[in-house]
């Protein structure tokens, strides 16, 4: 072994990508900056598939639960049965909703990354234009997704006053 290898070095490409040129109106600082951030960008995607499949294994965990959380709910007195039976499917259910939403993120990351070095490899710029595309998708859902959270905010809040009110009754 030589004195100048360093056995702890981060990995380096075997093939090091020439950066195109100024393609695209883009300097080559960008296009450094966007190879840099490709694979954190896919790292982050597979990151967000796995916790969506661990959510959705969590919520078909506890739909099969149903039956064990239904014996947990009903020894707690004044629940009314028709709560106590759908809990734990309800919970299920919810997690599934989580982890498919969560899914869509991962994947616009993920395939933003995969494109930023399909974009380097190729240089063509129709990778380049489906990164991008990605992206946007990307910040796209998660604006919608803000959206529609605020959006239940006040409706929270309204059926915690209802339901408030109705239990003082």
């Amino acid at each position: 072994m030589s004195d100048t290898v360093n056995p702890y070095q981060s990995p380096v490409d075997p093939a090091p990508v020439k950066l195109q040129e100024a393609a695209a109106g883009l300097t080559e600082t960008m296009l450094r900056y966007l190879r840099e951030a490709s694979p954190w960008l896919r790292f982050i995607g597979i990151i967000g598939f796995i916790s969506s499949g661990l959510t959705a294994l969590m919520g078909l965990i506890f739909m099969g639960m149903m039956t064990t959380l239904e014996s947990f709910w009903n020894d707690i007195p004044d629940l009314p049965d028709f709560l106590a039976r759908g809990i734990g499917g309800a919970f299920g259910f919810i997690y599934i909703i989580i982890a498919a939403l969560a899914f869509f993120p991962a994947f616009f990351t993920f395939n933003f990354g995969a494109k930023i070095r399909n974009y380097q490899r190729s240089g063509a710029d129709q990778d380049l234009e489906a990164a991008f595309k990605n992206n946007k998708s990307l910040w796209k859902f998660s604006g919608i997704l803000a959206i529609v959270g605020l959006a239940f905010i006040p409706l929270s809040i309204v059926g915690l006053i209802i339901a408030g009110i109705a239990s003082a009754f």
